[in-house]
């Protein structure tokens, strides 16, 4: 059976999913938020700043891809350069319209398809996964296409 019969199957009725902006998506053990050279320059426009600038601090050349630096917060806690928290502890996006296409297809990444138990297994970690709006089957897949990284 293919990947895309067997994920058909499985999530057929569309998956539930609401962003809690808990933030844990863009924190924890060290990682990377892999975006294209375009991405990067898009982000610059929207910082203000020179592509040199952007990519000199915001940018580390990672198995030959670029990856958005981490802020070491403690041990296992590296938060994306770009996060940010509201007084309230709610979770942000400094970059948000701006954000790497990794970011905008969370969680409807390959790995999170794989199967239920997958999907189980990153819900652990995202509160807004099993819990939010259902997702149809359609805009899943759609999402899914976009992201050309593999993760």
């Amino acid at each position: 059976m293919s990947g895309e019969k067997r994920r058909q199957e499985w999530y057929a009725d569309g998956l539930n999913f609401g962003c809690t902006r808990c933030g844990n998506c863009c924190t924890g053990p060290p990682g990377f938020v892999w975006f294209t050279e375009e991405e990067g320059r898009a982000i610059a426009a929207h910082l203000g700043v020179s592509e040199a600038v952007f990519f000199r601090r915001y940018a580390a050349k990672k198995f030959g891809r670029w990856s958005l630096t981490e802020v070491h917060r403690g041990p296992d806690q590296h938060d994306c350069v770009f996060l940010t928290r509201d007084p309230e502890g709610k979770a942000g996006c400094s970059i948000y319209p701006v954000r790497p296409t990794q970011c905008q297809t969370w969680p409807f990444w390959d790995s999170n398809l794989e199967s239920a138990d997958a999907w189980a297994e990153a819900a652990e970690h995202c509160p807004g996964m099993l819990r939010g709006a259902v997702v149809p089957v359609e805009q899943v897949r759609i999402t899914a296409s976009r992201n050309g990284f593999p993760l």
